[in-house]
Order: structure tokens, then sequence, then C-alpha cells
């Protein structure tokens, strides 16, 4: 692919991706988010917690959030965690909260993969709508699987890089150091593009080859990251909480989501773009049509 053919694209991308209401969009995955958030998190935390201290990976969770969104939000997070992680419970109410804990992190995926297909024109055949709700979930479960493996992956990377930096200091020159910490900022990217390539090829209602959703997740990791990096600067220099009171630990989540969303929807449009042009498109999968 040439530069110019490349610009091109990211032109068409930008028309597809304004044409398709993508705030309101993100507004939808945003108010989904807001309630399977917690489920989500807990979920990670208790499986991952099976291979690694959980104490851990919470914090590695609350760290991030900490990031971007400041430390009144993640302190606010890590209340809910600590309520719902800690509390000790009959065997009937934990098959319940599992359950309801199932549900609700699976609604955000499931906000995201309807709007995936509106940007990739497709729909399910009503027909299937019972095959389509179990698929959906178990799908989505996966995808909560993925990140949490995804998590633990990244733990393990910082954990030996932190345990073995001190060593290489005294035995190397300094420069090994920042190679190391650019080789751990590089694979960073790299699991974050894995989770973007498998919601594009897995969670959409398509048939797309893995070799088309490579490059686009790998745009939307670069974005992402920016974007990233962009929002904490914001928070950090504004402050928006303190206009809401209150409600602006809510009111942050709910930005966040959405600016990420938007970011996600841009990278899906590239994709699409980049699929039907360069690569084998993207097609219904069985038990879902185009959109007319």
């Amino acid at each position: 692919m040439k530069i110019k053919s490349f610009f091109k694209i990211l032109v068409t991308t930008y028309k597809n991706w304004s044409s398709n209401e993508p705030f309101q969009m993100s507004a939808s995955v945003s108010y989904y988010a807001l309630f399977s958030f917690p489920a989500l998190l807990i979920i990670i935390i208790q499986t991952t917690g099976i291979f690694y201290k959980k104490n851990e990976i919470k914090g590695k969770i609350i760290r991030e959030i900490s990031e971007v969104l400041g430390q009144d939000v993640a302190n606010t997070i890590e209340g809910m965690l600590k309520n719902a992680i800690d509390q000790e419970q009959s065997t009937l109410v934990i098959i319940i909260g599992i359950v309801t804990l199932l549900y609700g992190a699976t609604g955000m995926f499931i906000a995201l993969q309807k709007s995936l297909n509106i940007i990739w024109k497709v729909k399910p055949k009503p027909k299937n709508e019972i095959f389509k709700m179990i698929k959906d979930r178990i799908f989505s479960l996966g995808l909560i699987l993925v990140i949490g493996f995804l998590l633990l992956t990244s733990l393990v990377l910082t954990a030996f890089i932190t345990a073995t930096t001190d060593w290489i200091g005294q035995h190397f020159p300094n420069f090994v150091i920042y190679v190391i910490q650019i080789i751990n900022f590089i694979l960073s990217l790299i699991l974050i593009t894995i989770l973007f390539a498998m919601i594009f090829k897995i969670l959409p209602d398509v048939k797309i080859k893995w070799k088309d959703v490579w490059l686009g997740a790998f745009v939307t990791t670069i974005l992402f990251s920016i974007g990233k990096s962009a929002l904490g600067i914001y928070f950090g220099t504004v402050n928006p909480q303190s206009t809401f009171g209150a409600a602006g630990s809510v009111i942050l989540i709910l930005l966040w989501v959405s600016y990420s969303s938007l970011i996600l929807f841009f990278g899906a449009e590239f994709t699409k773009v980049l699929a039907s042009k360069y690569g084998s498109g993207i097609h219904p999968a069985s038990y879902a049509e185009k959109l007319s």
C-alpha cells in the first residue's frame, strides 16, 4: 500500500465514521459500560486471581484508571471492588451474584457488537434470535476472559522486567534499561492490538479473515494510546470532576468509555475500508444478513 493510498483510506474512513453517528453509538456503549464495568473488573480479577495475586491484579487496574481518570475515580472503583470481592456470602447468593455478574459484564460487549454491526452494515436474521443471544453472551464472556489473560500476561512481563531492572542496571550501561522499557512498551502495544483484532474478528456478525484485521487493530491501538495520554492530560489539567460534584466519578467514566468507543469505531471503519479495498472483504455470517 502506498502512502497516498493510505491517506485516501483515512479520508474515506473519516467520512464513513462521521456518517454513522458515532457519538450516538458511543453514548449507548458508555451507558451499558457504566453498569457492566464493576462486573467486568470483578470477573477479570477473580479469574486471573487463580494464577496470580488478586491484590497485584487489582493494583494494576487501579493504577491504570488513576493515570487516565485521576485518583478520586480510582478510589471509587477500588471501594466498589473491595466491597464486592471481600464480602462473605451464602452459596445461593454467590450463584445469583455470578449469574448477575456474567449478564451485566457482557452487556457492554453486546452494545458494542450492535454498533459494529451498524458500521459493517449487517444485522442478525430474525429467525436466529435465540441462537444469536446465546452466542453473543458466550463470545462476550470469552472476550472478557481474553482481557483477563492479556492483563495477566502484562502483569507477568512487568513483574519480570521490574525484578531484573536493578540487576541489569548494575551490570550493563544505562541505555540497556531504556531499551528494555521500550521493549515493554512494544509488548504492551502488541497485547492491545491482539485484543482489538479479536474484537473486530469475533464480536460482529460477519466473516472476516484474520489478515484483514491486523492493520486496522494496530492503527486502533496507536490511536487508543494517543487518546489515552491526551485524555489523561485533559483530566489532569481541566479537572472536569469538580464541575459535577458527587457525580463526577460517574461522569468521568462515561466520558472515558465514550471517547474510547469513538476511537474503536474509527478503527472499525478503517478495517472495513481496508478489507474491502485490499483484503477479502467483510461478509455476513451464516446467521446474519446485509443491511438494506
